[in-house]
């Protein structure tokens, strides 16, 4: 099938370029269009890496790449994420462009904008081997799913589906057996595979409309019946004897409409059975709005005829069952009476599709779901004036709740409603939307009014000139795009340029104007539209490019708290996108966030609190808000508790703002600290993780550390080392470790346990965890005064921290090096983890590139090199030669650390010998001059050795 598709793109004559025809550029737009979602639909699959990269000449550039996922150098641009090789996954470099996954092409094609066709093109016209293989990566992964989705089959008058053929076949199911009386002897499918729309014959079946193949015995008719079920009926086929094999049928019979019809014309004994003998009144309703099948009915009764006349008019009801099949059992309460179905039935009971149903439908639900069905009865074949009233009617009714609203969907209200909004009658397209606003809260509903296809039709009311219709839809398209799908169907079909479109108002205003406030509604109504549509990635950039900041900045100075609410609710979600943060610093924003934190609307103080919780990553964004003095409305704001979501979000920013020690004595000068400490207690996860988050970036000053031990905060932070929640693991060991620096919290720490706690989380899967847990045993060690016995008393403790030196995390390997070099100033410890290996396998990190792994990595070395003959051990495993490189750094600390160790390791005279010949002398007579007292020590020890040693070769040559 790739080979076809491929077929069908059109070349040029010299075959090296794509024609500009129509059927090209469908193909390409479908491409695309997949492409762009793919990462959203596929996100596993998006990162699975191709076998071969794409390559192709590019009309990009590096500033192009906007995303903070790549970094550009000059004309360059390569994506941070590498593979095994440690090569990027998309490394552009003008004109050529390499990409190895569908996640970055997507991404790419994102930050195209208007280049995206010409982009997909170039990449098919580079080599004509990519078309091919580009098709077939996308069939491969859309194949059940595209066959699935054409292969749907809507069950329509005198037509079959799926769930249809599927009850029947349960049914007939029932009637087999091995005594006299059953009717059949057995029933079952060539297939036991279902696909997602419940077919069950292959796809390329499907196409043509067939359902699934049955294979019956009955106990009249030999051979064995192979029966087709299609969606236009059910045949006898010679599928599996016929001379076309497995793959092959060809029809021997004339199309029935049902299995039950097919086998009482193909088996006398079948139709005898079913009609006369005694079977439980099994009836098979297979409705749509307009079809019954009164022949599939099985009867117990001697006398079925009694049955046939009510039967026939529940079918004449025109109930829609939401294109669902029902199996119902009708009890007899005489042979033949007449007391089996009462013609005096009400319409509620008509709409309750058989008494019978109550299994299903509680039996206790109010009057207001009957009427409602009633009312949506009348609804679908009412006039444009009846229709308006039966409007008015419905909303009458309370529709938020679930029971009104579920009435509507189980009769076929929402097809209903849907279809109004394509109606001229501008009274039933508003009157339709004001309902389905309303009922859109529902959870289930939104996902039929997405089935159903009503976000498109509502997309295209926003550019209707009526002003109340374009609101109502932007609020409903609000309340429906609370899914992914929803949102995806809403971007591609130009919803958010449309609503974006909606925001340009004047949002302030002396004296407004009816026209004008009508505008301010129609700007909120898109401003709750964008806050839904904004959870999703490609959403929040499709909004950017929209000019969408501009217009939410300008309505952020509104005094309306219904307005600022949705344009800070997007803002929030959108300031995740590093382009949006800084949107919000240039458009100066944070001046108004901060000001709205002092408002009396919790909801809106709670989604200003989150967007400067998200945009104070930014060092800038932090000194913007205690510029605007916005520390102070923060730190009030805790005293809020019972409000966790508030909660939450304050402490976030708190936590972030508090990444700046001027922001710090700030919140030392509001009490904040006490404040937090006192949330450590009974509070749910999320407030915690921000908590300790910014009790741990507090504790980076000195005289917080008191501060934190006095309130109490030491025991509830300990205590929290026990839980499972990895970021709140990864914040409390970071709190804890920089709380250990104090002797005297160090001493709380010890008799709580704290250390051994913070040893166990070495074995936590989480980099993170593992990481702040060995930079925390750090100062443990440092300030504890019996350290070495401690830490020799953790069973099993020095074995697991030398094998995480296999990490392939370098946060993890720095923190590990660093509490390495710690445990070696003990020489008893220096012994034991000598022997797990802790020298080969510091050896074979040396060759790494990292300043921050560098320069523990060298101070572990240096504090291992004072046992036995680990300084030998180093020089023969290669260690030497990548540390005179260390030198070269332009880090001053990763000199200091690297004069240490090879000024330890220059008393072995091998390695003397390897750092002369890798030029140390002339790099270390530089550190001689540096005013840092320990490195020119270092530095000098180190020299002098390669002197001495230089000396003793002269004297023992020359005498």
């Amino acid at each position: 099938m790739g080979e076809t598709f491929s077929r069908a793109i059109q070349w040029s004559s010299d075959a090296d370029q794509l024609e500009n025809s129509p059927l090209n550029n469908d193909i390409l737009t479908e491409i695309l269009l997949f492409t762009e979602d793919f990462d959203d639909r596929y996100p596993k699959e998006a990162r699975i890496l191709f076998r071969e990269p794409l390559q192709w000449k590019t009309s990009l550039e590096a500033a192009d790449f906007t995303s903070d996922i790549y970094d550009t150098r000059g004309e360059a641009a390569v994506s941070l994420e590498c593979d095994d090789n440690r090569s990027p996954l998309l490394q552009l470099s003008p004109p050529d462009i390499t990409v190895h996954s569908f996640y970055h092409l997507s991404n790419l094609l994102q930050l195209s904008k208007d280049k995206t066709m010409k982009e997909i093109r170039a990449c098919l016209e580079g080599d004509t081997l990519i078309v091919h293989a580009f098709i077939a990566i996308l069939l491969l992964l859309v194949n059940e799913l595209y066959f699935c989705s054409v292969c749907v089959f809507l069950p329509r008058e005198g037509r079959l589906s799926p769930e249809a053929v599927n009850t029947e076949v349960d049914l007939l199911k029932r009637f087999c057996g091995t005594g006299e009386n059953r009717a059949l002897k057995s029933v079952s499918y060539t297939s036991d595979y279902v696909f997602s729309n419940g077919c069950r014959s292959p796809p390329w079946r499907q196409m043509d409309g067939e359902i699934c193949s049955l294979i019956i015995e009955t106990c009249d008719t030999e051979p064995t019946l192979f029966i087709t079920c299609s969606t236009s009926g059910v045949f006898f086929d010679e599928r599996i004897n016929g001379e076309g094999g497995v793959n092959y049928y060809m029809r021997k019979s004339e199309l029935y409409k049902d299995i039950m019809t097919l086998l009482k014309n193909m088996s006398p004994h079948f139709a005898v059975a079913a009609n006369e003998q005694g079977f439980f009144y099994n009836v098979l309703l297979c409705m749509d709005s307009s079809h019954f099948y009164p022949e599939k009915i099985l009867w117990e009764s001697t006398s079925p005829s009694v049955c046939l006349k009510d039967i026939k008019l529940w079918a004449s009801l025109n109930i829609n069952m939401s294109n669902r099949c029902i199996c119902v059992c009708i009890h007899s309460k005489s042979p033949g009476g007449a007391g089996d179905f009462s013609e005096s039935s009400s319409e509620d009971e008509e709409d309750e599709e058989q008494p019978e149903r109550r299994a299903e439908i509680p039996t206790d639900l109010p009057s207001e779901y009957w009427q409602i069905q009633k009312l949506v009865k009348y609804l679908k074949g009412a006039n444009q004036t009846a229709t308006v009233i039966v409007l008015c009617a419905l909303r009458d009714f309370n529709l938020v709740q679930e029971t009104c609203q579920l009435a509507i969907r189980d009769v076929g209200g929402l097809e209903v409603l849907i279809n109004l909004l394509d109606t001229d009658d501008i009274r039933c397209k508003i009157g339709s939307l004001k309902i389905l606003k309303e009922i859109s809260c529902n959870s289930q509903i939104r996902q039929t009014i997405a089935d159903l296809g009503g976000l498109q039709t509502m997309v295209s009311i926003l550019d209707s000139p009526d002003k109340e219709l374009k609101g109502l839809a932007a609020e409903t398209i609000a309340n429906v795009a609370k899914f992914r799908r929803a949102r995806r169907t809403v971007r591609q079909h130009g919803g958010i340029k449309r609503l974006v479109e909606l925001l340009d108002c004047v949002p302030n205003g002396v004296s407004m104007s009816a026209e004008q406030e009508r505008d301010v509604e129609v700007a909120r109504c898109g401003a709750l539209a964008l806050w839904s549509c904004s959870k999703s990635t490609r959403n929040k950039e499709s909004i950017r490019r929209a000019g969408g900041i501009p217009l939410l900045a300008r309505l952020l100075k509104s005094s309306q708290k219904n307005m600022l609410i949705p344009v800070v609710g997007t803002l929030q979600e959108c300031a995740s996108e590093k382009s949006y943060r800084i949107a919000i610093q240039t458009e100066g924003m944070i001046e108004d966030l901060v000001k709205n934190l002092s408002c009396d609307n919790q909801e809106l103080q709670m989604h200003c609190a989150s967007a400067i919780f998200k945009c104070a990553e930014d060092k800038h964004t932090r000194d913007l808000v205690r510029q605007y003095e916005g520390l102070k409305p923060l730190v009030m704001l805790l005293n809020e508790a019972e409000n966790k979501q508030l909660l939450a979000a304050t402490t976030g920013a708190i936590w972030k703002c508090s990444i700046s020690l001027e922001n710090v004595a700030k919140f030392q000068e509001y009490k904040a600290l006490e404040i937090l400490v006192g949330l450590l207690k009974d509070q749910p996860e999320e407030v915690l993780v921000n908590v300790v988050g910014a009790l741990a970036e507090c504790a980076q000053i000195s005289e917080n550390l008191a501060t934190i031990r006095k309130s109490g905060g030491i025991q509830p932070l300990v205590n929290l080392l026990t839980g499972t929640n990895q970021a709140l693991l990864g914040n409390v060991t970071r709190a804890v470790g920089a709380c250990a620096t104090d002797p005297e919290n160090m001493v709380i720490i010890d008799r709580l346990d704290g250390v051994r706690l913070l040893w166990s989380l070495l074995k936590n899967p989480n980099p993170e965890v593992q990481a702040n847990a060995a930079w925390a045993i750090c100062p443990c060690i440092e300030n504890t005064k019996d350290a070495g016995e401690m830490v020799r008393s953790f069973v099993g403790g020095l074995e697991l921290i030398v094998n995480l030196l296999k990490s392939q995390n370098k946060d993890v390997l720095a923190s590990v090096c660093a509490a390495i070099a710690k445990i070696a100033k003990d020489v008893e410890n220096l012994a034991v983890i000598t022997d797990h290996g802790v020298v080969p396998m510091l050896a074979n990190l040396t060759n790494t590139g990292d300043d921050k792994l560098r320069r523990y990595l060298a101070e572990a070395i240096a504090c291992c090199c004072k046992w036995g003959s680990n300084c030998v051990s180093f020089g023969e495993a290669g260690a030497v030669a990548p540390l005179v490189h260390y030198l070269r750094s332009k880090d001053p600390s990763v000199h200091q650390a690297t004069a240490r160790a090879l000024f330890e390791l220059s008393k072995d005279p091998n390695n003397c010998i390897t750092m002369h010949e890798n030029g140390v002398v002339k790099l270390l007579l530089i550190m001689i001059g540096s005013t840092d007292e320990i490195l020119q020590e270092a530095a000098a020890s180190c020299v002098a050795n390669i002197r001495r040693l230089a000396l003793a070769n002269d004297k023992a040559k020359y005498g």
